[in-house]
């Protein structure tokens, strides 16, 4: 399987700070043709568009010519869309409920001169390639990212997330164990109605949005000031959301078919609290590291480490549940630390 393919590029550097590298060629590209030609025979009568170049136009704005935005082509031909640079042992990021890899454009640049990072767009999510008829539910999920770090042959991996990443990051280790050395999942998305816990206008949104007959409708309907408005009931500082994101993140959502991604994903968290089930059997070492002010409960949390053999559970001072853009630096000092630590031991 070929998983080298460069994307396209243009906006990620305001927060890359001259670190770090996106490869974006000033003359015309040769992109290898053969995983295209590969997803395009695997898709065939899907109506999938599919891009030579994965887009990097974001990405490019923060990440200041330092490490590549590639695709990732999974069994099925449909391909994820990852950013990668730096040097040291593995780390995959895996982003929140509503939006890609940018997500971590505050926390990468602070963790590339210690870990060789890759951060990936899930199924259908950023600019990874929507399939029509695909499943967003969490079984699917949890497949494209064990297929993820099994096919680029990844080893002795700190897998993180966030929120949805959080989640799959845990249920995903089961299937990793060999691979993976140890899970920190912040603010993990597994209890019920997260995302309506923000603020009044998000439970009205997502509310709608599940609705089995007008769901699509409201879908559809996502602008800037409603993203922003669902967005902000996830931060104890609501002007720590970058404008740039959010702009970024209504042109991945304006492709077409997104709005029945994130229909899917919305209508399937409950898969995630399903998924519970499953902690037991995580082997390799968990930090749990909860915003402050997450929308998840302190019983439910409690529950969460209960579940878990070997974990150590952190409180984020005046924190939300986006903590990769609230407070980016807290979470690079837990990474670090807990690579350290169990490093050391």
């Amino acid at each position: 399987m070929k998983h080298n393919e460069i994307a396209d590029q243009s906006p990620t550097s305001r927060w890359s700070h001259g670190r770090g590298e996106v490869t974006f060629p000033t003359t015309s590209p040769q992109p290898n043709r053969s995983a295209p030609s590969r997803a395009r025979r695997h898709m065939k009568g899907k109506d999938m568009q599919l891009n030579m170049i994965p887009d990097t136009s974001y990405t490019a704005t923060w990440s200041n010519g330092r490490g590549e935005v590639r695709f990732f082509v999974r069994s099925d031909g449909s391909r994820l869309r990852y950013f990668t640079a730096g040097t040291g042992p593995s780390l995959v990021l895996l982003h929140t409920v509503r939006t890609q890899l940018d997500y971590f454009q505050r926390v990468i640049p602070l963790l590339w001169d210690s870990f060789t990072v890759y951060a990936v767009d899930l199924p259908g999510m950023g600019w990874s390639d929507i399939v029509p008829g695909a499943r967003y539910e969490q079984p699917d999920l949890h497949t494209a990212v064990v297929e993820f770090i099994t096919g680029l042959d990844l080893h002795d991996v700190t897998l993180a997330g966030e929120s949805l990443g959080a989640a799959l990051a845990l249920s995903a280790s089961i299937d990793l164990k060999d691979k993976v050395s140890e899970v920190v999942a912040f603010n993990p998305y597994d209890y019920p109605s997260g995302l309506e816990r923000g603020n009044w206008f998000a439970r009205v949104i997502g509310t709608s949005i599940r609705l089995p007959g007008s769901g699509p409708v409201f879908a559809r309907m996502e602008s800037q000031p409603i993203l922003k408005g669902v967005l902000r009931g996830g931060f104890a500082d609501p002007n720590k959301l970058p404008r740039d994101f959010l702009i970024e993140l209504r042109r991945s959502g304006s492709r077409k078919g997104y709005p029945t991604v994130a229909r899917a994903i919305m209508r399937n968290l409950n898969g995630l609290i399903d998924a519970r089930g499953c902690y037991p059997d995580v082997s390799v070492p968990v930090t749990l590291a909860y915003g402050e002010r997450d929308w998840s409960r302190p019983a439910e949390r409690e529950e969460v480490a209960r579940l878990l053999s070997d974990v150590e559970t952190i409180t984020v001072a005046d924190t939300g549940h986006f903590s990769a853009l609230e407070r980016p630096t807290e979470m690079a000092r837990i990474l670090l630390h807990r690579t350290k630590t169990a490093a050391d031991s």
